[in-house]
């Protein structure tokens, strides 16, 4: 179903992505991103198995959304909790949860929140219902180019430099792109659109603070994800203004317009874990992701076999620890009853409900499943660098020995205020 309002952006010259129906692609009926629906290289090298009953996500059913028109996702909690970021936190005695933790949550999410927040009036949410708006316009004449390959190095140098920790480029593949966008006025959907000519999307990866990672779940440890959406809407802002400088188109993005997850993969980042989130050979699953789609030329990344899903495949600490029991145990499966996981991806999928209902309850986000994973180390250490080459080969069964007789420790937030020079301890 489509709005009968016009999109926001209308003025710019737009790509629809139009919503599935009958009159689907072929790649978009079979989930391939062949025309014969055939499975590409690219397809078998980031490991995605995708089946013909494959249909494009509605972003108005994933869980954050769900939770303001879905009565079987939205209750006094999930209420709570969005008013706890905002007019009503909510501080108690438990350690980590106290007004000076919620405090330094929130403010870690102010800037994010400023750009989210200023286009509401018109149904959007910048970054996460909707592409964040061009801060420059694109130069009238275009600066000379090298090659792609040379313009892709070129890319990640200025990435990394404006603070991205983790590059790489992937192909334009409208299988993750949303089949529509959330108006966030009334919760209806509305069309989900690209300018013309987009053809590349750049994928940026930010390390969150191990060291606040460490005491979820807590207030203080939703610092560590405050922090990395207001500094990767900076980050991807500052990137498309970059290339808009160059005379070519490019927006930037964070939750909003496609799923990161499999253009992450696709990039070459890393692999698709039990836990729901990507692993890297440098963080683990310790990252936010960003995008900027751009029409710039560029070379894109390959999909990289690591070994870190193979270590997935008989590691289970991440569902263990899982306090509601949302992860899965098993093998990938296809689909699921939730309208919050994609159709027709054969994968590990959580239970989105009881996920989030226990982050409501908690008034803060949980990542209990991020803190315990084996992946989630420092590798500048010998020893970690050791495990994770032990991990990915064909020494895994020592690797999980390792990790399950050393396992990562929870910090408690009082501690983390100690070390930080609080005397207070996180009162207050």
């Amino acid at each position: 179903m489509k709005t009968d309002r016009e999109a926001p952006q209308a003025s710019r010259r737009k790509t629809a992505i139009a919503e599935t129906g009958s009159d689907k692609t072929a790649s978009e009926k079979t989930g391939s991103n062949r025309p014969d629906g055939s499975i590409s290289e690219m397809d078998r090298a980031a490991g995605f198995e995708i089946g013909p009953d494959f249909t494009r996500f509605d972003q108005i059913n994933d869980i954050f959304s769900r939770a303001f028109w879905d009565d079987r996702v939205k209750s006094a909690d999930t209420d709570a909790f969005f008013d706890s970021y905002r007019r009503a936190p909510a501080p108690r005695r438990a350690d980590g949860f106290t007004q000076r933790d919620f405090a330094f949550r929130n403010a870690a999410w102010v800037i994010s929140d400023m750009v989210s927040e200023r286009g509401g009036d018109r149904g959007l949410r910048e970054g996460f219902q909707a592409l964040i708006e061009p801060a420059v316009p694109i130069a009238p004449d275009a600066a000379p180019l090298g090659t792609a390959a040379e313009e892709s190095r070129s890319i990640k140098a200025v990435a990394k430099r404006f603070g991205a920790d983790l590059v790489g480029i992937a192909e334009i593949d409208l299988r993750w792109h949303y089949a529509t966008r959330v108006d966030v006025r009334d919760f209806s959907k509305a069309p989900n659109e690209l300018p013309d000519g987009m053809t590349h999307v750049i994928v940026m990866a930010h390390e969150m603070a191990p060291e606040l990672v460490a005491t979820y779940p807590s207030a203080l440890a939703g610092v560590a994800t405050g922090m990395e959406y207001s500094h990767e809407a900076a980050i991807a802002i500052q990137l498309a203004s970059y290339i808009r400088h160059l005379g070519y188109d490019a927006v930037a993005s964070m939750n909003d317009t496609a799923l990161a997850v499999p253009y992450a993969i696709q990039a070459g980042l890393g692999e698709y874990g039990r836990n729901q989130m990507v692993l890297t050979p440098e963080y683990g699953p310790r990252i936010r992701f960003s995008k900027v789609f751009t029409s710039l030329p560029l070379a894109e990344d390959a999909p990289r076999r690591l070994g870190l899903h193979d270590y997935c495949q008989s590691c289970t600490r991440c569902a263990d620890s899982c306090p509601p029991r949302a992860l899965p145990f098993g093998d990938p499966e296809e689909g699921g009853d939730s309208p919050s996981t994609i159709r027709g991806v054969r994968k590990w999928s959580a239970n989105c409900e009881k996920c989030f209902g226990f982050w409501a309850k908690l008034r803060s986000d949980c990542a209990i499943c991020m803190r315990v994973c084996p992946f989630n180390r420092s590798y500048d250490r010998f020893a970690d660098r050791l495990w994770r080459r032990l991990a990915t080969g064909r020494w895994r069964a020592l690797a999980r020995w390792w990790a399950e007789r050393w396992p990562a420790e929870r910090h408690t937030a009082s501690d983390w205020w100690k070390r930080a020079g609080d005397s207070n301890g996180g009162g207050g």
